[in-house]
């Protein structure tokens, strides 16, 4: 059973310009790839979890999503095996879907197939979404800071209403995961 980190990519690692479709535009926020190799060496699988409704809306494509991350994994240069799975949902708002934050589709999903400890299994996002996502997974939420800048107002006040730990960049968030983590091994003999 392995620790798992599923994360939210626009805000959370990189910042969001807005309907992004060109891999130039993907740009790390602050410490974003010092904190997930952290993980990586701390033995974290990591996962990317997005909604992309640009998709759907007809503003870019599946392939563009797909250069931009491919970007966003050359950027973070992450110990093989990098992301251990990327979801994109490409569905608006207002569509169905199976994968779309906050739905635990994918997160219980990679559960299951990839043996994760659920005990040990975070969602790191922005917003309320994200949040709700990994109540839904029945998982360890917890809310960053956009752009590690502020808190999104909607998804401060749902997470304080909750007692959802919140900090000011990935950085600190991941520091946290690991922290349980190590706690979680006990102390060593």
């Amino acid at each position: 059973m392995k620790p798992a980190i599923f994360l939210d990519r626009d805000d959370t690692i990189v910042f969001d310009s807005g309907y992004m479709s060109k891999p130039e535009q993907i740009r790390l926020v602050p410490d974003a790839r010092a904190a997930l190799h952290r993980a990586a060496q701390a033995g974290f699988e990591l996962y990317l979890l997005t909604n992309q409704s640009g998709i759907n809306r007809g503003y870019y494509t599946m392939e563009d999503a797909e250069a931009c991350n491919a970007r966003l994994e050359q950027l973070l240069n992450l110990p093989p095996p990098g992301f251990r799975g990327i979801c994109v949902a490409p569905e608006r708002p207002d569509e169905p879907s199976k994968y779309r934050k906050p739905s635990p589709a994918y997160i219980l999903e990679r559960i299951e197939s990839d043996f994760l400890d659920k005990s040990l299994c975070f969602m790191v996002g922005d917003r309320t979404g994200d949040i709700r996502c990994a109540e839904n997974a029945a998982i360890r939420p917890v809310l960053v800071a956009a752009r590690g800048e502020c808190f999104n107002a909607d998804a401060a006040e749902y997470a304080d209403a909750r007692a959802i730990p919140r900090f000011f960049s990935l950085s600190e968030a991941v520091d946290y995961a690991i922290s349980l983590k190590n706690r979680a091994a006990g102390p060593m003999e």
